[in-house]
């Protein structure tokens, strides 16, 4: 904030010189409110404004409390507090004496995990409740130092399990007994007893850099959002756990160009599987938590390249009483899944469930086992499928059949959030009131399927985003709710009917900077795309008293690629800081969600299959007309700034219509298709060999000719996810085609520089490239 205090005084003291009459204290102030804009550096704070509420929110073993992170002085370093609904107080839990983890205290390892999970957060970043009696509350807190428990009833946490940056302790968890730690250390699985204070180690035969256990592969953690590697058995006696074999992947290496040093310490090698190539061989073991052989289940996944391989990806791990594993196992087309479940005592499996589907099958973490309720289905379970274009619940059998549909409609579930099998209710969340919202349901765990099924119930109130978390009894849920209008506010609710019981957290009634900086929440528009697809888009207008009625100079913010959705009820729309920064400037800002976004249903989805860089850029053109019909958007003068694929899809949309935008923002983008990872590039655009023209037709090379706009390129030369030889290939092709262009590089930055001074740095660089160009 320094540096934004010290930016304001140095407007002030350039725009005060202009005036040449004396002003009135009223007149005064209200000049500086005219000249003090919008500082750049407001653009890379953290948190953004108005979040700044409770995090990661756990429900103790007996729900009696509410745990959170919470940063009361409004920075990113959090501790753990717990909140008693009884006597609404909220208590510190734990604070760290060290500050806890910053950026400069943590392993390469933990780095590389933070950026798989996009966490910025500092101080604590995680802990978990630990199961015990009643009468005593714990915590488990990892810390770069090492694992601390913190009994609530005590002052002094105490550390259990030391970590060092050379030898560090990952991914530790609890067992559902709260008798044990489990971790990774030198990528082996290890086990604390907390009541004996035994570490015994799990497994011995990981090879540094090729073999590890227990560990998610680079493919689970990007793209199949799973980042644990090894699973508790229900009743604490096992743990599964992968076995990763690097061996047949290729490294590749990256080389931090910025150091003074060269060597070891200066390069860093990465098993990165290329589309076409490779992926990583996975194994599926179970082993007893007190130590002792490993069962390893019939089940090889990865390992070569061939086209048509079943068992290509581990995607999810799953226990059910009785100690029987099941595991979803997809092939490298992406349009098979198989669910088998495995007998640890013989290793053997039986596939009990294959979805199939095109164009892709969707991972979700919708499996659920049912072991409690109606005898009919004792040892079956909940399954989710887009077979009918949207995902959708069906209650199967314990032999995997299915008995029928549990909900329907042109909407998705997206997560289920409980399951009462006495009371014989599913509790989820959906798109039924539409793709902008995010609500809480619940509908009948078994209805009559002799009659339509009954529409659900919602839970949640008031339009926008509701994020839920529902206690263990399934009596009340924590209430995360945002929407354009209103930062964060948490409340605790009856599971019953929603209604508000106690408030956790309130935003302050004004939040200085919002009112400082004058930011106003987009408009949500709807448009149709040429195809007459309906597409849903947010406009930032800038002030018409400051700047005049339109049309305007316009910049559009994209992304464009699957899994993604930018327009939507969220105050993370309205905080936005380059698109209210831009705003600030007379400039207006629009977001499309082009086909291909998510939470729309598979068609909606579908429409990018073997098309990157033409649907994205055919939709993003129809919004481009429609804002220059609506006399909003001033011809001539449109541009794009995006990052990642984003940055693709805006570098693409230059080049190939270069007569509707005049200039683009390229932020790490992917170049050509063949330079990106199997998984995430197969699923969409198929496998190289037989899908050969696609590849060339989705790659920015070939239309580079076309460039006739200004182009700004950034990217950081350690980027281990889009790596800088994309960057590297297409410069060569714009010297070789004889374009212009600007660049961008960070040396010491991965997909998404993190530092203050290259945040800020970045940011002035590209406001002045929008500034000259557009």
């Amino acid at each position: 904030m320094q540096l934004a205090d010290e930016s304001r005084k140095k407007k002030l003291k350039t725009s005060g010189s202009t005036h040449k009459m004396p002003l009135t204290d009223d007149a005064a102030a209200q000049s500086i409110d005219d000249c003090i804009v919008f500082p750049v550096e407001e653009i890379v704070q953290h948190p953004l404004p108005g979040y700044v509420a409770p995090t990661s929110i756990g429900f103790s073993p007996d729900d009696s409390l509410i745990a959170y992170l919470f940063s009361p002085d409004q920075t990113l370093y959090r501790k753990v507090y717990a909140f008693d609904p009884n006597n609404g107080q909220q208590n510190l839990c734990f604070s760290p004496l060290d500050g806890g983890l910053d950026e400069n205290n943590i392993s390469p390892e933990e780095k590389l995990r933070r950026e798989r999970m996009r966490e910025r957060g500092l101080g604590v970043t995680r802990y978990e409740w630990i199961k015990t009696s009643p009468k005593k509350k714990k915590i488990m807190v990892p810390l770069p130092s090492g694992v601390y428990v913190q009994d609530l009833s005590s002052s002094d946490p105490e550390l259990r399990l030391s970590s060092t940056p050379s030898s560090p302790v990952i991914d530790p968890h609890t067992s559902p007994d709260g008798t044990m730690i489990s971790f990774i250390r030198d990528s082996e699985l290890h086990v604390l007893n907390l009541l004996t204070n035994e570490e015994v180690q799990l497994t011995f035969d990981a090879k540094e850099g090729i073999v590890t256990n227990g560990l998610a592969e680079y493919i689970a953690q990007e793209e199949m959002d799973r980042k644990s590697g090894y699973w508790w058995s229900l009743d604490s006696h096992f743990i599964a756990f992968t076995q990763v074999d690097s061996s047949g992947v290729p490294l590749f290496r990256i080389m931090h160009q910025g150091k003074s040093s060269v060597g070891p310490e200066a390069q860093e090698d990465h098993a990165y599987p290329f589309a076409g190539a490779r992926n990583v061989k996975v194994h599926l073991g179970v082993v007893s938590s007190s130590g002792g052989p490993i069962s390893w289940m019939d089940l090889e996944c990865g390992g070569d390249d061939r086209v048509d391989s079943e068992d290509e990806y581990l995607a999810r791990v799953n226990w059910m009483h009785g100690n029987a594993i099941i595991a979803q196992v997809l092939n490298r087309s992406h349009t098979k899944l198989k669910v088998i479940k495995f007998d640890i005592s013989s290793c053997q499996k039986t596939v009990i469930l294959v979805e199939e589907q095109e164009p892709w099958i969707n991972l979700h973490d919708c499996f659920t086992p049912l072991d409690k309720g109606s005898a009919n289905f004792s040892g079956g379970f909940i399954w989710a499928s887009e077979r009918t274009g949207f995902r959708h619940l069906y209650l199967h059998d314990a032999n995997g059949t299915c008995v029928g549909p549990i909900t329907e409609g042109e909407w998705m579930v997206e997560q289920i959030t409980g399951i009462s099998e006495a009371a014989g209710i599913v509790y989820f969340t959906g798109t039924v009131d539409g793709p902008l919202e995010h609500h809480l349901y619940s509908t009948s765990l078994i209805p009559d399927w002799n009659s339509p099924l009954p529409a659900p119930k919602r839970l949640t109130q008031g339009k926008g985003k509701h994020v839920v978390v529902l206690d263990h009894h399934l009596r009340t849920f924590v209430d995360i709710y945002d929407s354009l209008a209103s930062p964060p506010r948490i409340s605790l609710c009856s599971l019953h009917d929603g209604s508000s019981i106690v408030s956790l957290y309130e935003p302050p009634f004004t939040i200085p900077r919002l009112k400082q900086l004058q930011l106003e929440p987009p408009e949500l528009m709807q448009i149709q795309g040429n195809d007459g697809t309906v597409l849903y888009g947010a406009l930032y207008r800038p002030d018409i008293e400051k700047f005049g009625p339109p049309p305007y100079k316009t910049l559009i913010s994209v992304y464009g690629g699957p899994g993604v959705q930018l327009v939507c009820d969220s105050w993370t729309n309205t905080v936005d800081m380059k698109a209210q920064y831009l705003r600030s400037k007379g400039i207006l800002v629009w977001k499309l969600d082009n086909r291909g976004g998510t939470r729309r249903g598979l068609r909606f989805e579908g429409a990018l299959k073997q098309s990157f860089g033409h649907v994205d850029v055919e939709d993003q053109v129809a919004g481009a007309e429609w804002l220059i019909k609506e006399g909003l958007a001033q011809a001539g003068h449109l541009g794009l700034y995006g990052w990642s694929y984003g940055g693709y899809l805006s570098a693409m949309a230059l080049m190939r219509r270069p007569d509707i935008f005049c200039c683009a923002v390229s932020g790490a983008p992917v170049t050509a298709w063949d330079g990106y990872d199997t998984f995430y590039t197969e699923k969409y655009m198929g496998h190289p060999t037989v899908s050969e023209q696609a590849y060339e037709s989705s790659s920015i090379m070939p239309y580079v000719d076309q460039l006739k706009g200004k182009l700004l390129l950034v990217h950081g030369m350690i980027d281990e996810n889009v790596h800088f030889r994309h960057m590297a290939r297409l410069i060569n092709k714009l010297v070789s085609d004889g374009k212009r262009y600007e660049l961008l590089i960070f040396p010491d930055e991965r997909h998404m520089p993190r530092r203050l001074r290259d945040r800020i740095y970045m940011e002035e660089r590209i406001w002045e490239f929008i500034e000259r160009n557009l």
